[in-house]
């Protein structure tokens, strides 16, 4: 990760309002944050019959649990560097953590308590990877690109279906794979991006300027879907 000058120049944090406060837009990462919220839409939508308040419910969940607690994590415990400098100390963060953890667990918990028990897995396998990857538990072993693609692009895919069906499908697990590929190839493109904007060297911003393209392509295409399965659906 670079230093806070690295980041609050990047493309989706905010060059208006105080620095606290576009840090702080910057750190949910909200076009990645909008492409995880996607994919829960995506697998909800793959449902025979949609229950519009756990859409709602699961798009709640993750902006919770990912946007905010994950990323606190993420600028707590990321060993690289602090993505995001020291604006925030360790125990304000960690308060973003529980307290966006709370209602994520707490809405989780009713549905899994009240129709769709087998949430629970994947509510395991998230809270699992929620610690595992943004701590880098393990000396790092599921900070890695491919447990990135599985619990940020598949499981989500999964956990949108689950809580409309309570069962999972073969449909389902070939959509959570095709979207567990975009989240490979965004995070393969995010990679060499950010080595890109930590350099000084002046001929690398043409690169720069391509991973960012596809950056913002792959996000905003899978916004794009989500809307339009959700209008699909609609029939609008």
């Amino acid at each position: 990760m670079g230093s806070l000058a690295d980041r609050s120049s990047e493309w989706f944090v905010p060059q208006f309002g105080p620095l606290k406060f576009r840090i702080f837009i910057g750190l949910l990462f909200l076009p990645y944050t909008g492409m995880v919220l996607s994919y829960t839409v995506v697998g909800a939508m793959l449902a025979e019959t949609i229950v519009w308040d756990r859409v709602v419910a699961i798009v709640t969940i993750y902006f919770c649990g990912l946007g905010i607690a994950a990323h606190a994590l993420d600028a707590i415990g990321g060993k690289a560097g602090k993505p995001w400098g020291t604006h925030f100390s360790n125990k304000a963060l960690w308060c973003l953590v529980i307290f966006s953890l709370i209602p994520a667990y707490g809405i989780g918990f009713y549905y899994i308590f009240t129709v769709t028990p087998f949430l629970a897995i994947i509510a395991i396998l998230e809270g699992f990877f929620l610690f595992a990857y943004n701590l880098e538990w393990f000396e790092g072993r599921f900070h890695t690109d491919g447990w990135f693609s599985f619990s940020w692009g598949g499981l989500p895919v999964l956990a949108g279906y689950v809580i409309q069906t309570n069962a999972v499908s073969i449909s389902s697990f070939i959509v959570a794979s095709a979207m567990a590929l975009l989240s490979y190839v965004e995070i393969n493109a995010s990679r060499p991006y950010k080595a890109i904007k930590r350099s000084s060297e002046s001929g690398d911003h043409v690169f720069q300027s391509r991973y960012e393209k596809i950056l913002k392509g792959i996000s905003c295409g899978v916004i794009i879907l989500a809307f339009g399965m959700v209008f699909w659906r609609l029939g609008l």
